[in-house]
């Protein structure tokens, strides 16, 4: 079990994931990309028989949705069943229905279950845990709590980077809708209390990962 736990979470293009992914890799902790299961199932309800937004939100999930992850940032990959999915849950279709999926309240409980059995479960001395209210709902009893987030000029920009786009107002409208529709469900850009606040809108991503891993070190204790 993992003694040490980070939440990081953020807006769409604030750079959690490779942020997280990447200050996992210099501690040599575990890394938990938690909008993976989400859009795991979303893959799921567009491919799958039995997956209807009506059967989510009435079937016991964990009887279902047979789900695996890695939780090693430098070997990720997502599976649902014996289907390899890490690349297609990152295509068009998903990212434009995973939100449909994740506003389901059935869904999101399953979520929080899956996740803290899946950190359970990680081998390392620590893991960092990153996704939409992961602060306050999933784990707001990690030892350390972040919120990442920058402007939203500075998040376009990444994201466009991101996925290669010559389309910037696409892009535009799709960082502005994933925002919009998770804002009805969680409020992602106001840190609670106890929770840090890093504004990466000046920092580089070498700065950013500096400045969490700074975070990082005041909470763990001085024997780890």
């Amino acid at each position: 079990m993992a003694q040490q736990w980070v939440a990081i979470d953020g807006p769409a293009g604030s750079g959690k994931s490779s942020v997280s992914k990447q200050a996992a890799r210099d501690l040599n902790w575990g890394y938990l990309d938690t909008g993976a299961a989400y859009r795991a199932l979303t893959w799921a309800h567009q491919n799958l028989t039995g997956f209807s937004l009506q059967d989510l939100a009435n079937q016991d999930l964990a009887m279902v949705f047979d789900y695996a992850i890695s939780v090693d940032p430098n070997n990720y990959w997502v599976r649902v069943g014996s289907v390899d999915v890490t690349d297609a849950i990152r295509e068009a279709a998903v990212a434009e229905g995973v939100s449909q999926v994740a506003r389901i309240p059935q869904v999101r409980a399953f979520m929080k279950q899956l996740t803290r059995a899946i950190v359970d479960e990680c081998p390392k001395q620590g893991i960092i845990v990153e996704g939409r209210d992961i602060t306050t709902v999933v784990l707001p009893d990690a030892q350390t709590r972040l919120l990442l987030t920058a402007s939203e000029e500075v998040r376009l920009e990444r994201r466009s980077a991101e996925l290669g786009s010559a389309n910037n107002q696409q892009v535009a409208r799709q960082v502005s809708q994933r925002d919009a529709s998770d804002a009805k469900v969680v409020d992602f850009m106001t840190p609670a209390d106890g929770v840090t606040l890093i504004d990466s809108s000046n920092l580089n991503f070498a700065q950013t990962v500096a400045a969490v891993l700074e975070t990082i070190a005041k909470a763990t204790p001085k024997d780890h």
